[in-house]
């Protein structure tokens, strides 16, 4: 049988006291962590946001869409445009030595240009020129430089005739669908044997009407006189400066 010795149980006691004041200890640095606790999970989850932020893939924004500038986007040389209508007649006709493209205005800049169009009922009409800006459908062309303008005669449906037309000047612009044509500058308009010659000039075929200003002069040629020798023509002024083509 064995007995525990004085020196073993005031170890034993010893050691009960150091656990129990540890155990305290322990206690009290808990008790002061738990007050920053909440600030202590505050600051983990920052970290974890920015580290979330920093390893997230950034997909790229779409580019805004560029603007359109005024540079040549495409050119042709000894070229011919043809356009056709929803029933696939053939509606205009542009021809040229060479021909540059700005995408900004839809414009077509066109050298020694011939252009012809046929309306629904089947009139024709040409345009010539040392230059002309063509718009996106050929429905409108400014002519500069020994700029010319045929409308062929044609009959209508009661079967009177329309006499040919020329426009000659050093600048015209036509609109082809509408049939008019109109300048700023002298304008030397000739209908059938008839001659007229203005500073400014403006012309409607829907409704026949010509619109001259300025020094306007005529000469009317009766038709039983067309063919006779030594007729007086009419000439146009001598520009004062080459004409640029405007806005239309």
């Amino acid at each position: 049988m064995s007995t525990a010795t004085p020196g073993q149980g005031t170890g034993r006691r010893g050691a009960l006291r150091q656990l129990k004041k540890g155990w305290r200890n322990f206690l009290r640095v808990w008790d002061s962590m738990a007050i920053y606790m909440p600030l202590l999970m505050m600051g983990a989850l920052a970290l974890g946001t920015y580290w979330l932020v920093r390893n997230t893939p950034i997909f790229s924004t779409p580019e805004a869409a560029r603007e359109a500038s005024h540079d040549i986007d495409y050119f042709m040389r000894k070229f011919t445009v043809k356009t056709f209508d929803e029933g696939g007649q053939l509606k205009s006709e542009i021809y040229g030595i060479e021909a540059r493209h700005f995408p900004d205005t839809d414009i077509l800049e066109i050298d020694q240009a011939r252009i012809r169009s046929i309306s629904p009922d089947g009139r024709i009409t040409t345009a010539t020129a040392n230059r002309a800006y063509s718009n996106g459908d050929g429905s409108e062309v400014q002519l500069t430089g020994n700029a010319l303008v045929i409308r062929e005669a044609s009959k209508d449906a009661s079967g009177k005739e329309t006499p040919r037309m020329e426009f000659r000047g050093e600048f015209l612009h036509a609109f082809l669908n509408d049939e008019r044509v109109k300048s700023h500058k002298p304008v030397l308009l000739i209908r059938g044997t008839d001659q007229f010659v203005g500073d400014t000039f403006a012309y409607d075929n829907l409704d026949q009407v010509a619109d001259l200003k300025g020094r306007v002069h005529g000469i009317l040629v009766p038709r039983s006189a067309a063919s006779a020798p030594g007729l007086p023509t009419l000439t146009l002024p001598q520009p004062a400066s080459p004409a640029k083509p405007v806005t239309p």
